[in-house]
């Protein structure tokens, strides 16, 4: 039954978070669309890309194909939309540091790991924990805006189809670590499912225009 279930759960997480990750290019045709950044945010393309370096490493290292096959195509596709975004942003020095910071923690953990730990399954745990920390920083990194949408009693900065990928992909990942029974997968993976709840309050409790419009209708 294990294996199965198992196979079920790495092919879901799979589709799930490439869904997640393909919700970008909605973001990434209104920025060719409006030629800039606006209600775009930048901070989640950019952990995303490093959270998925960070796991490709942990994966090659564990033998998981599917951790390298999802976050070879997600460090793909988040490097797009970060070029994309720095080419049309008006605060370029910003963007540029914000990556080079976050590059060279990155660079520095892979240095650290590769020359400083020889012990292939002390590696793996430290990495583990290392990837574990990226990834709910991802999971965290779109509420940094949680002040401004109860200000401006709008959601609208928020993206809705990333929501539900979100906390698909969340979920599927904690029962994928859970049955695995690799808690480095698992455990980081629930700030996802708690994250996407608040989300989905967010956007009820202050819905975009069209969504007013529509209860406006139906009244």
């Amino acid at each position: 039954m294990e294996g199965p279930l198992l196979q079920l759960l790495s092919w879901t997480s799979l589709l799930f978070t490439l869904g997640m990750f393909g919700t970008g290019l909605t973001d990434l045709r209104k920025m060719f669309a409006t030629r800039s950044v606006e209600n775009i945010q930048f901070l989640p393309f950019l952990t995303t890309d490093v959270n998925n370096l960070s796991w490709l490493s942990y994966g090659f290292l564990k033998g998981d194909w599917t951790l390298i096959v999802v976050n070879a195509v997600g460090a793909i596709l988040q490097s797009l939309y970060i070029l994309v975004y720095f080419f049309f942003s008006t605060e370029k020095l910003a963007v540029l540091r914000k990556t080079t910071a976050l590059l060279a923690v990155l660079l520095f953990g892979y240095a650290y790991f590769n020359l400083m730990v020889p012990d292939p399954t002390r590696r793996l745990a430290q990495l583990g924990l290392f990837c574990s920390l990226f990834t709910i920083t991802m999971y965290l990194s779109p509420l940094a805006d949680l002040i401004k949408i109860v200000r401006s009693r709008s959601a609208r900065c928020l993206s809705f189809p990333l929501t539900v990928t979100t906390f698909l992909a969340s979920a599927s990942w904690t029962f994928y670590g859970l049955l695995l029974d690799d808690l480095y997968i698992a455990i980081p993976n629930v700030p996802g499912i708690a994250t996407s709840l608040v989300r989905f309050w967010l956007f009820w409790r202050f819905p975009t225009e069209q969504d007013k419009n529509y209860k406006l209708l139906q009244a």
